[in-house]
């Protein structure tokens, strides 16, 4: 039975979605300010849904201080839609966006579409693409001169995505799909912010950009 922890300060609005994710199956813990959501988030949900605008410390707070500690997705509430609050979500560490009002059946689909890609279990053995870098799809971690980079969550995604099809140009939409998941169409902002930041942290340690932009089209991993 997956765990979801459901933050939010609208009473209504928790007691809604415990009865839908009690009913598909889930063991529902709800919270209704950070606090709470900080003593809930010690019982390891599988998933977390997060509100944005919440009392004393908002979502984009709170993620960024559970982030480190817990790796489930977490999918952000909220009424907000400007591109700029979208990124500020992702750079936040939430893997997925929201919009109030929603239909409690995608909110339904999105969650089961995230657990299902937490649940595959990768077999792929440690790839080295040179003597420097090494990316271990099991422990998804990667590697550059014995040195962990620490990436997060979506930004791995894409690392594994691109790196396991090296010199295959993936175009954003695609990306987008593959990644977020369903078939929503793909938000070249977001893509790009995650492409910009794992190329900063490949770049503090002094490794070669390993991602090259095909203008117009999307991005695609350099072959060795």
């Amino acid at each position: 039975m997956p765990k979801i922890l459901i933050v939010d300060d609208e009473a209504d609005l928790r007691k809604l979605l415990t009865d839908y994710f009690e009913i598909n199956g889930y063991f529902v813990m709800t919270a209704k300010d950070s606090r709470e959501a900080l003593r809930k988030v010690e019982q390891r949900p599988d998933i977390v849904l997060l509100d944005i605008n919440m009392p004393e410390q908002n979502g984009l707070e709170l993620c960024e201080k559970i982030r480190d500690f817990v790796s489930c997705p977490i999918l952000f509430l909220t009424a907000r839609i400007e591109d700029a609050d979208k990124i500020a979500g992702f750079r936040a560490g939430g893997d997925d966006y929201i919009l109030k009002p929603f239909s409690i059946h995608e909110l339904g689909a999105r969650v089961e579409a995230h657990l299902r890609r937490e649940q595959r279990i990768q077999t792929k053995a440690s790839v080295r693409f040179n003597d420097d870098l090494v990316i271990d799809y099991s422990a998804r971690e990667l590697y550059y001169r014995n040195t962990r980079i620490p990436f997060a969550k979506k930004e791995f995604d894409i690392i594994e995505l691109l790196s396991m099809h090296p010199g295959i140009v993936f175009e954003k939409e695609r990306m987008y799909e593959k990644i977020w998941g369903l078939d929503d169409e793909g938000d070249s902002s977001v893509i790009a912010e995650h492409i910009r930041r794992i190329r900063s942290k490949l770049k503090e340690c002094g490794c070669d950009n390993r991602i090259e932009t095909v203008w117009g089209v999307g991005y695609k991993w350099l072959s060795s």
